[in-house]
């Protein structure tokens, strides 16, 4: 089949099998480019590893690092005349990719969330790798069955305490509108908090440590955002900032845990502001993400998923370098996005920015261009009017 993209509000509902393969393949290109990192991972679980940090993760430690990699995830094959989602196709484009190179990489798709899932997953480490020295924390999904209750909690993207207004812009068809959100209720913020905060973490790593499946030393990592005030109402002061709270209360039990097992760390790394699947479907944050675009380029700053990630890696988490803590004890790979050059010119753009003005003071189409590019599409050398074959087994 012919494959284009459709996109519907916050997603586009299909991808496409070869442009996916050559997002990866940018994404491996970029880390052997900047070369090995000494004293990298060797043995590393990612829990959320088909798209976004957590395959930027992935990617790092493999191509960067010779290391062996165990993929969690939770993604849909092809059905008849419907693709798989774009993470099956990232999985299968990767781990071809690592087996080529000789390199260990299994995967397991299912719920992360459940307590079969993470069984399957401790079997596997017992039985091919011993040992993990990297677990990686990188799950973004709306809903969760808790695996002692049975209950499902689904996540909301929505204000604390008051209702909240502001900008935000339909990066389809490039309208800028305000958009208004009621507050949260205390189930709402709950629910949120047991889908999106750290207790599932802390099972994964209860559990790793348990079964003596941490090496010494072992390092834990959970990917988190902070973002500028003009976010905050909706992010670190709405459901999902109270839920990412939950995450670093779960960061500091996890980190006194792998101290005790050979002086290991887990901590959280506030990330800069992205193009991802999830990001947007946050209102505000996408017109946020094209006007700071827009000025990290024109700085020279800008960074995608996998420079990000391969910065955090060499720069601070391996080669003997010591985090670059905030007063929170969090790793900051956000430093360039949150310096004050970029922020004042950010507040200068945001009160101007009208429907009519979107393509002048924003960077949009460089929103759209990375957007399509989580799907697999607009990128060089894929022939989009060719046929396709979208039934793809998992590898």
């Amino acid at each position: 089949m012919i494959i284009k993209p459709k996109v519907r509000g916050f997603v586009c509902v299909t991808a496409h099998p070869e442009g996916c393969a050559a997002h990866v393949q940018e994404w491996i290109d970029c880390v052997k480019a900047k070369g090995i990192i000494q004293s990298g991972p060797k043995k590393v679980l990612v829990i959320g590893a088909s798209t976004g940090y957590g395959l930027a993760s992935r990617i790092t430690a493999t191509f960067g690092a010779n290391a062996a990699t165990l993929g969690v995830f939770f993604e849909r094959p092809s059905e008849e005349g419907r693709s798989a989602t774009p993470g099956w196709y990232n999985t299968i484009a990767f781990t071809r990719a690592a087996r080529a190179a000789g390199l260990y990489a299994k995967n397991i798709n299912g719920d992360a969330f459940s307590l079969d899932i993470k069984k399957q997953t401790l079997d596997l480490i017992r039985a091919d790798l011993g040992q993990v020295d990297l677990v990686v924390y990188s799950l973004a999904s709306p809903r969760r069955i808790h695996p002692a209750t049975g209950i499902a909690h689904r996540s909301v993207l929505k204000p604390v305490g008051q209702s909240y207004s502001n900008k935000t812009v339909d990066t389809d068809k490039g309208i800028v509108s305000t958009v208004a959100i009621e507050p949260a209720t205390e189930q709402e913020i709950a629910d949120t908090t047991a889908v999106m905060g750290g207790e599932d973490w802390e099972m994964w790593m209860n559990a790793l440590s348990e079964e003596n499946l941490l090496a010494p030393g072992a390092q834990s990592v959970a990917y988190s955002y902070i973002g500028p005030e003009v976010t905050w109402a909706i992010y670190k002061k709405g459901t999902i900032g109270l839920a990412k709270n939950d995450l670093e209360r779960a960061a500091q039990k996890i980190d006194s845990l792998l101290k005790l097992k050979g002086g290991g760390r887990a901590f959280i790394s506030v990330n800069k502001a992205l193009v991802t699947q999830a990001s947007s479907a946050i209102p505000v944050v996408p017109l946020y993400i094209a006007i700071l675009y827009k000025v990290m380029k024109a700085h020279g700053t800008h960074e995608g998923c996998i420079e990000q990630i391969f910065r955090l890696f060499s720069e601070q988490m391996f080669n003997g370098k010591s985090l670059q803590r905030d007063e929170a004890g969090r790793a900051r790979i956000d430093d360039w996005e949150m310096r004050p050059e970029i922020q004042n010119a950010v507040r200068q753009i945001w009160p101007g920015v009208t429907t009519e003005s979107l393509g002048n003071d924003t960077d949009i189409a460089g929103y759209r261009t990375e957007f399509l590019k989580l799907f697999g599409f607009g990128l060089a050398g894929v022939n989009y009017e060719a046929e396709t074959e979208p039934h793809v087994l998992m590898l």
